[in-house]
């Protein structure tokens, strides 16, 4: 147990089934005598727990390990701000699909961290994408995301016409509802919805998933994970589009802004059970047939 001394815990806010599973975690975590440190936004909903607190940089920079209780959107904002510091990260659903929260508090929550703690578990590391929004020349905003980056309308019901060039070289000019950049991990999220492939989250590939596009021709395009994704803004676009990432961060666009799409160059890393499995995580999830020689 020497390789995690020190713990951090992040749970969503506005659920009681977190709260319950935290006060479980950090009891199991007591018993064990491993040194708790609370993120402050759910240390306050948790009265009397007698715990450090602190903000994510802070747990990025003093634990060994750090527990997000939640959904997967509670991950993804959670990897975003811990990539950085290499802090390796543990998922325990209180979500609905669990993709990347992958323990259940119902099914031997405490026996699965126990395990881990043991050093009994799967490393995995993910890349992220940085997105950053140049305009007129000057960069004006910088966002990141573990699933995917998406430029869409925002709120207006209307087409937004852009132009694609992947590694410097000119792709097309589109118009559509707007484009999915996405990751191996983001493509079992939005990407999957708008038509895109599943991909095995070890692949080192991007892949753009046209949204509703003019043409019927346009498909989904994989790309080598390392390359400079370029979207430039038309300015014959009348409305100003959005760019989100993970859905959690967005930016207001205008026409002729310019968006750069790499990697990240720290990587997440996400710690898994020994029992974890992709495929089943798939087939669990997705509803895929699991009655082999019926």
């Amino acid at each position: 147990m020497d390789q995690f001394r020190n713990i951090g815990i992040i749970g969503r806010i506005g659920s009681a089934k977190v709260v319950e599973s935290i006060r479980r975690l950090m009891k199991f975590l007591d018993d064990n005598a491993m040194n708790v440190i609370l993120e402050d936004r759910i240390a306050e909903v948790i009265p009397g727990h007698n715990r450090q607190v602190g903000r994510s940089q802070l747990l990025g920079e003093m634990c060994d390990l750090v527990i997000v209780v939640g959904g997967d959107g509670s991950l993804l904002g959670a990897a975003r701000k811990l990539a950085k510091y290499g802090v390796p990260v543990l998922g325990i659903n209180r979500g609905k699909l669990g993709f990347l929260t992958d323990i259940s508090p119902d099914e031997g929550m405490e026996d699965k961290v126990q395990e881990v703690l043991d050093g009994r578990f799967i490393t995995e590391t993910r890349f992220l994408l940085d997105a950053q929004v140049r305009r007129g020349g000057q960069p004006v905003a910088t966002l990141s995301s573990l699933n995917d980056v998406v430029l869409h309308p925002g709120k207006a019901t209307t087409m937004i016409e852009f132009d694609l060039y992947i590694e410097g070289q000119f792709v097309y000019c589109q118009k559509s509802d707007g484009l999915i950049v996405s990751t191996p991990t983001g493509s079992t999220a939005y990407s999957l919805s708008g038509g895109g492939p599943i991909m095995h989250p070890k692949l080192d590939a991007v892949v753009l998933v046209p949204m509703f596009p003019h043409t019927l021709s346009s498909r989904p395009i994989v790309v080598d994970g390392n390359s400079e994704i370029k979207l430039i803004v038309s300015e014959n676009n009348k409305t100003y589009p959005h760019i989100s990432c993970d859905g959690q961060e967005s930016f207001t666009l205008a026409p002729g802004d310019v968006i750069y799409i790499h990697k990240k160059p720290h990587k997440l890393k996400l710690i898994h059970p020994l029992d974890h499995n992709f495929y089943q995580t798939c087939r669990d999830k997705l509803g895929w047939q699991d009655q082999r020689g019926v």
